[in-house]
C-alpha cells in the first residue's frame, strides 16, 4: 500500500478531482435547465434540453484543459519551480501526455452526448411546427415570433423554414451552430483517429498534420454558440408571465382581459470563449517562444554513423544549457519545413556540446540520414551539412535521477539514450571528484534485440568500467546487458568466446546475458540489499515493459524499501 501511495497516490487524487469537476459541472448545468426560466423550452424539447447543455459545460471545461499539457515550456518552468519542494508533484508533470489523452477522450464522450441530444432537439422543434393545433402549447410557443419579432422560441419559425429545416443538410450548412458543429466534429474525429498508436508509430506525418486541425477546432468552438438557437424566457418576461400561473392559459395570452402576456425569449450569450481564451493565449505564447528558439543558430560540429543505422549528431548553440535526461525537438528544413521530432540528449551537462543519437526508422529520419551524408562513402564537408533548428531542452523524469540514493535505470533498444547522459554525467562527476553526488548505487539494465546496437554505447561503458575500477568504486555501478534475440551462428560464436576475459559482444568485463531479466528476482534482490530506502526506477522503453516494471514497483516492499517508478513520456 505504501508503494502504491508513493507511486500513484497524487495521480489518483488529480484524476479524481478532474472527474469530480466534470461530474459537478454536468449535474449543475443539468439542474440549471430544469428551472422556471427554461419551462417553456422544456415543453418543446423535454429532457433533451438538459442532456444537450450539461455536456456542453463539460466540453468547455475540458477544452480549457486540453492545450495545457502540451505547453512544453510552461511545464518545464513548473517542473523546475516545484522540483525543489516536491519531487512527487514534479513527477506528475511527466504524465502530461497521458492526461492530455484522458481529456481528449472526455471531450469525445461529451461531444457524442451533445450531438445525440441536439438531434432529438431538432426533431422536437420540427414536430412542434408540423403539429399545427392551436390548442397545443408546443404549437403556440412555436408561433411566437413568426413575424418581425426576434423574441422567438422555436428556430423553425414559418412554413418556409419547415421546408428548409426538413433537409438536415441545409440546416447543417446554413446555420452558425450547424456549420461550426460539423466542422469541429470532423476535426475532432480526424484528430482522435490519427492519434491511434498504430497510425502514430507507422505514419507519424499523418498524426502530426491532422493534429494541427486543433486550430480549426478551437475557432469553430468559439463561434459555435453565436447562433443562440436554444433560448429561454427573459428575466423581464418571467415577472409578467410566470409559467406556474400562465402555462395553462396559453390560449388567451396577450388578449384583453388576461394578466398573462405572450412570453419573450432570448438565447444565452456565448460563453465558450471565456473558458478557452486563457489557455489559447498561453499556447500562442508557447509557440512564440518555440519560434524564437528555432531561429537561433545551431552548428553541427560532428556527425558519427554508428552501426545498426544510428546517427549521432553533436551540435552547439549559444546559451544552450541542459540537465541529464532532457530532450529537444529538432527540425531539419531541408527534410521538412513543418515537422518537429523529439530526441533525448545523450550528452552530459559537463560537455561543451550537446548530442543526440537518432535511429533511422522512418521517412524523416531517413531524409536526415541522407542529408548528413549517411548514404555516402566519403566524409561530408561541414558546409554541406544541413541546417538544424532546435527547441528545448525540456525536462523529463530522468532529471530526478540524482535525487535518489539508489537508482535503477532500464533502457530498451534506442531507449538507452537518456541514460547515456546520466552515465556520462556520473563519469564526469567522479573524474572531477565531485563530492556532492547523493546517489550511492546505480543498477543499469539494457535490453537490446541485436548485437550491433551495443557498439555505439560500449565505449562509454568501457570508460566507466575502467574509471570505477581505478577509483575502487566497482560497487557503485552494476550493469546488466541483455541480448533478447540472436541467430544460431552468433550463438556458436558466443559459446566459443564465453571464457574470454572480456565479453565478445561489448568488450566489457561484465558478460552479456541472453534472454530477458527475471524482474521479480531483480526487485527482490535490490530491495533486500537496500532496506528502508527509496529506489528510483527509471525507464525509457515500450509500454509493455513499463506495465511490468510498474507492477513490480507496486508489489515489492522488502525490508521497507519503496520503489518509485518514473517513465519517459515525450
Amino acid at each position: 500500500m505504501g508503494n502504491f501511495a508513493a507511486n500513484e497516490g497524487l495521480s489518483v487524487f488529480v484524476i479524481l478531482v478532474w472527474l469530480g469537476i466534470n461530474a459537478y459541472l454536468f449535474v449543475q448545468f443539468y439542474m440549471n435547465f430544469l428551472t422556471e426560466r427554461w419551462f417553456y423550452t422544456r415543453v418543446l424539447l423535454g429532457d433533451a434540453l438538459s442532456w444537450a447543455r450539461a455536456p456542453a459545460a463539460c466540453l468547455n471545461f475540458n477544452c480549457m484543459l486540453i492545450l495545457l499539457p502540451v505547453c512544453r515550456n510552461l511545464l518545464s518552468f513548473l517542473r523546475g519551480s516545484i522540483q525543489c519542494c516536491s519531487r512527487t508533484a514534479a513527477r506528475q508533470l511527466d504524465r502530461n501526455i497521458t492526461f492530455h489523452k484522458l481529456v481528449a477522450y472526455m471531450i469525445a464522450f461529451h461531444t457524442a452526448v451533445h450531438i445525440i441530444a441536439h438531434l432529438f432537439n431538432f426533431e422536437w422543434f420540427m414536430g412542434a411546427q408540423l403539429y399545427r393545433n392551436s390548442s397545443s402549447l408546443p404549437f403556440v410557443l412555436s408561433q411566437i415570433g413568426t413575424g418581425d419579432n426576434a423574441s422567438y422560441l422555436n428556430p423553425i419559425r414559418t412554413d418556409q423554414t419547415i421546408v428548409k429545416w426538413s433537409n438536415p443538410t441545409i440546416v447543417m450548412f446554413t446555420t452558425i451552430a450547424g456549420l461550426t458543429g460539423v466542422v469541429i466534429t470532423l476535426a475532432l474525429i480526424l484528430i482522435i483517429t490519427s492519434s491511434m498508436e498504430v497510425i502514430r508509430r507507422s505514419y507519424f506525418e499523418v498524426f502530426w498534420y491532422t493534429h494541427h486541425l486543433f486550430i480549426i477546432f478551437f475557432i469553430g468552438l468559439v463561434f459555435h454558440g453565436f447562433g443562440r438557437i436554444v433560448r429561454g424566457q427573459t428575466a423581464t418576461s418571467l415577472l409578467e408571465n410566470k409559467p406556474s400561473q400562465c402555462a395553462d392559459q396559453f390560449e388567451s395570452w396577450g388578449k384583453n382581459g388576461t394578466f398573462c402576456p405572450k412570453p419573450e425569449f432570448a438565447g444565452n450569450p456565448p460563453m465558450t470563449w471565456k473558458w478557452v481564451v486563457g489557455p489559447m493565449i498561453l499556447y500562442v505564447c508557447e509557440r512564440l517562444v518555440r519560434f524564437y528558439r528555432s531561429q537561433q543558430k545551431v552548428v553541427i560540429t560532428k556527425v558519427v554513423m554508428h552501426p545498426s543505422k544510428t546517427l549521432e549528431l553533436q551540435m552547439k548553440r549559444k546559451g544552450f544549457r541542459m540537465e541529464v535526461g532532457q530532450y529537444v525537438f529538432m527540425q531539419c528544413p531541408c527534410v521538412s519545413q513543418l515537422e518537429w521530432h523529439p530526441f533525448t540528449l545523450t550528452s552530459a551537462p559537463e560537455e561543451d556540446h550537446f548530442s543526440v543519437h537518432i535511429r533511422i526508422v522512418g521517412d524523416w529520419t531517413q531524409g536526415l540520414y541522407e542529408a548528413c551524408g549517411g548514404d555516402k562513402n566519403e566524409t561530408q564537408e561541414a558546409w554541406k551539412l544541413p541546417k538544424m533548428a532546435i527547441d528545448g531542452p525540456f525536462g523529463t523524469a530522468s532529471e530526478d535521477v540524482f535525487g535518489y540514493e539508489v537508482v535503477m535505470l532500464v533502457g530498451a533498444g534506442i531507449g538507452v539514450t537518456p541514460f547515456a547522459s546520466v552515465l556520462k554525467s556520473v563519469w564526469y562527476k567522479h573524474i572531477q571528484e565531485n563530492q556532492n553526488v547523493f546517489t550511492k548505487k546505480i543498477y543499469f539494465y539494457w535490453l537490446c534485440p541485436e548485437t550491433q546496437a551495443f557498439e555505439w554505447f560500449a565505449d562509454l561503458l568501457q570508460s566507466l568500467e575502467g574509471q570505477m575500477t581505478e577509483k575502487g568504486m566497482v560497487d557503485f555501478l552494476s550493469y546488466n546487458i541483455y541480448l533478447t534475440r540472436w541467430k544460431e551462428t552468433e550463438a556458436a560464436h558466443f559459446r566459443v568466446h564465453h571464457e574470454a576475459e572480456n565479453d565478445p559482444i561489448t568488450g566489457l568485463k561484465q558478460k552479456t546475458l541472453y534472454g530477458k531479466p527475471n524482474w521479480d528476482n531483480e526487485f527482490t534482490t535490490i530491495g533486500t540489499k537496500h532496506p528502508e530506502k527509496k529506489v528510483g526506477v527509471f525507464l525509457c522503453g515500450p509500454t509493455q515493459l513499463a506495465d511490468v516494471l510498474e507492477k513490480q514497483c507496486l508489489s515489492h516492499s522488502e525490508a521497507g524499501v519503496k520503489f518509485i517508478f518514473n517513465k519517459e513520456n515525450f
